[in-house]
């Protein structure tokens, strides 16, 4: 997937999926943004870029602000000219416990729509101005394969990953005559430490057994599609939501 010459935000970018979309983005030739509330691991990040021979610039951003969102886009656009991508991958899910619906502390509930929801919409607004003036761009929002599987134990979790999904295709209606797509990809099961303060790593193989490729998902996976709807390949795609699972939902 070429990127050279492409300028693209992967927020969340500090461990996990969001480091493998960065390293991956680089890879191909872009110039990436690691933006992270968690300076420290969006710096590791771009080091790793930086060894591989890539180019990338850890960047200290909490989505769930709209004054930071907006200078995340400013700092980009300053720096690079251009904004060509933006990846929504920042969301809150390490450290949910599953437990029944009537359990979840409301405040919790309002804190993953705050970060998963709001985040992502505040960054599409706060980047889409420099898109609309360059002519082109790419929204990738990360869902999740648990709104297909209505997934039992964290149902605000789900809810949000549903709420990206609609978000991606109301965006899409209406950034379509800017040149802007809108897509989302949603991951299934994947080993990363924030699925392993829910669950046990065997599970991930008790997973795998239901899924069409017999194996557990690891971030890499998700790579490719995200990197595919960041390119010009994807040019006429848009509202679409890519499950990457290894076929345990069919849809």
């Amino acid at each position: 997937m070429d990127l050279r010459g492409k300028v693209v935000i992967v927020t969340g970018g500090a461990r996990g999926i969001g480091r493998e979309i960065c390293v991956g983005a680089a890879a191909e030739g872009a110039t990436v943004v690691a933006a992270d509330i968690n300076l420290a691991g969006a710096s590791a990040t771009c080091e790793q870029i930086q060894r591989a021979g890539g180019h990338g610039t850890p960047l200290e951003v909490d989505v769930t602000s709209e004054k930071e969102t907006k200078e995340m886009a400013a700092t980009v656009g300053e720096r690079f000219g251009r904004i060509d991508a933006l990846v929504n991958n920042a969301a809150y899910f390490y450290g949910l416990k599953i437990q029944p619906f009537t359990e979840v502390d409301p405040a919790e509930w309002d804190r993953v729509m705050l970060v998963n929801v709001k985040g992502t919409w505040q960054c599409c607004k706060a980047v889409f101005p420099y898109m609309k003036k360059q002519g082109k761009g790419k929204l990738v929002n990360i869902s999740s394969s648990t709104f297909f599987s209505g997934i039992v134990g964290f149902p605000h979790y789900v809810a949000s990953k549903g709420a990206i999904i609609a978000l991606t295709r109301a965006l899409a209606k209406e950034l379509g005559e800017f040149n802007v797509t809108v897509n989302a990809v949603a991951p299934g099961y994947t080993d990363t430490e924030a699925q392993f303060t829910m669950h046990q790593p065997e599970f991930s193989k008790v997973i795998a057994e239901d899924r069409a490729i017999k194996r557990p998902e690891v971030p890499k996976d998700v790579v490719g599609a995200v990197l595919f709807l960041c390119s010009d390949h994807s040019d006429f795609i848009t509202g679409q939501t890519i499950l990457v699972d290894g076929g345990l939902e069919l849809h």
